[in-house]
């Protein structure tokens, strides 16, 4: 994949760690810079994919009520484990 020039401005302190970070990898600057945003992104990507995924399954209005679901978790560890509870609201999509 091609590159192409990218400019910013950083704060002293920013730019400095930075640099100390890749002499000590022995990389430059840049490529630290470039790793970092691509992990930020991938995140975030990940993030609105996970969101989206429970909006989409929020949307289809099957819920497990609070009771059911602190029951189950308190139940988890012992030796009374209750199966995973199963949707006890159910709410038609509009």
């Amino acid at each position: 994949m091609g590159t192409v020039p990218f400019t910013m401005r950083l704060e002293v302190d920013l730019k400095t760690s930075l640099e100390a970070e890749a002499a000590r990898e022995d990389r430059s600057a840049a490529y630290l810079a470039t790793r970092a945003i691509r992990v930020m992104l991938e995140a975030k990507a990940a993030k609105r994919r996970i969101i989206e995924d429970a909006m989409s399954e929020a949307d289809k209005g099957e819920f497990i009520s609070d009771e059911k679901m602190n029951a189950w978790f308190q139940s988890l560890g012992t030796d009374n484990e209750l199966p995973e509870p199963e949707p006890d609201i159910l709410i038609k999509p509009a």
